[in-house]
């Protein structure tokens, strides 16, 4: 009981040494509320209002249709250039996609010769290039085989898809984008509150007031870890109901606490990190930039940002021992799909003992870090 109420009241401690470190706190209310809007909410979720241009050397009426085709919202209504501005519209970025219609277009595609219509797409802008090549071609493409058949639509398919939307029916990005950067802060601020609470200690000349007190390793690693972690709790379950279910308008489908006791178990191995690393690093630069080193491959490669399956075997197998790759899984099932403790409760135990291990090993760590200090 001397040890519980030992780790409570430096608990207490790391509340009123946040309390006070007004920057940190700024950070937790940003990444929380504004940081997981504008993530959900910068990406467009398709082209709007794409600068287009076209070069139109044939002036026929196969190029009309096609230039009357790009229609907003999701292109700008194209510009008529020479081959001069079009270079030069390219050039300072005016233009993101310039069409240059050869002479004789039309008459050669009904001679049946495959004219080529040349698409100048400027890729530095890849949200919108990579999506816009793509739609361009299926433009091009539908209105030349209309005016080709003399007959707009599309011809009768002996065989029909029936496809259906699970989970997301309209596509929206933001229902994905939102949810996936809750659990990015939650891991990105539980290792950053946890190394900063420790390298605060050291810069602040408390950490030889506690050695010297009758208090153990663990007990002070332990204070650290749950009173952070019940920062971040708390303040994902705020983002997740206020931005994420009121806000954003992202319908959950799952149990809210369910999620919460994963992202508990989750704040237990990330806060063993950023223990680790608030030892190793000897200042607050020095933490910033191993905490990127770890942050980068976490938030990457553990699904939240791409397929698990559409990554190398390898890569796959190493990310099995990182706790955000359960816990991604963990929470797209629960928010996303629904399931309950019987689906994820494989997910539960991986993520139990990868933070034990972590744990140990940032509390070994810690021992050899105050021993040597002491």
């Amino acid at each position: 009981m001397k040890k519980l109420a030992n780790i409570f009241h430096l608990g207490i401690k790391e509340f009123r040494s946040l309390g006070r470190d007004y920057a940190m706190l700024a950070l937790i209310a940003w990444a929380f509320t504004l940081g997981v809007y504008s993530s959900a909410t910068g990406l467009p979720e398709t082209l709007h209002h794409a600068p287009i241009a076209v070069v139109d050397e044939d002036r026929s009426q196969l190029s009309t249709r096609i230039i009357n085709a790009f229609q907003t919202p999701y292109f700008r209504t194209p510009e008529m250039i020479d081959q001069a501005e079009m270079d030069r519209g390219m050039d300072t970025g005016q233009y993101t996609f310039t069409l240059d219609i050869p002479p004789d277009f039309q008459r050669d595609v009904l001679a049946g010769r495959q004219p080529a219509i040349q698409v100048n797409v400027d890729a530095t802008r890849i949200a919108q290039a990579f999506s816009g090549a793509g739609y361009i071609q299926n433009i091009i493409a539908t209105e030349v085989n209309e005016f080709v058949a003399r007959y707009r639509g599309s011809p009768p398919m002996p065989a029909q898809l029936a496809v259906r939307m699970s989970f997301n029916p309209n596509l929206t990005q933001s229902w994905f984008g939102a949810v996936m950067e809750v659990i990015n802060q939650i891991t990105m601020l539980s290792i950053i509150l946890t190394g900063a609470a420790l390298i605060r200690e050291r810069e602040h000349g408390t950490v030889e007031h506690l050695l010297v007190m009758p208090l153990t390793a663990f007990e002070i690693m332990a204070a650290k870890v749950w009173s952070m972690a019940l920062v971040v709790l708390g303040a994902a379950a705020f983002s997740l109901v206020a931005v994420v279910q009121g806000w954003l308008a992202v319908p959950i489908s799952g149990s809210v606490p369910l999620f919460l006791l994963g992202a508990a178990l989750h704040l237990f191995a990330t806060t063993s990190m950023g223990i680790y690393l608030g030892t190793v690093a000897r200042s607050m630069p020095q933490l910033g930039l191993l905490t990127i080193l770890v942050l980068m491959p976490l938030q990457i490669l553990s699904g939240g940002t791409t397929p698990r399956e559409s990554m190398p075997v390898l890569v796959q197998h190493i990310m099995e021992l990182a706790p955000t790759t359960h816990f991604v899984s963990l929470a797209q099932a629960i928010l996303y799909r629904g399931a309950d403790l019987a689906i994820v409760w494989p997910q539960l135990l991986a993520i139990i003992a990868i933070g034990s291990m972590f744990f140990l090993a940032a509390l070994r760590r810690f021992r050899k870090t105050i021993t040597q200090m002491a």
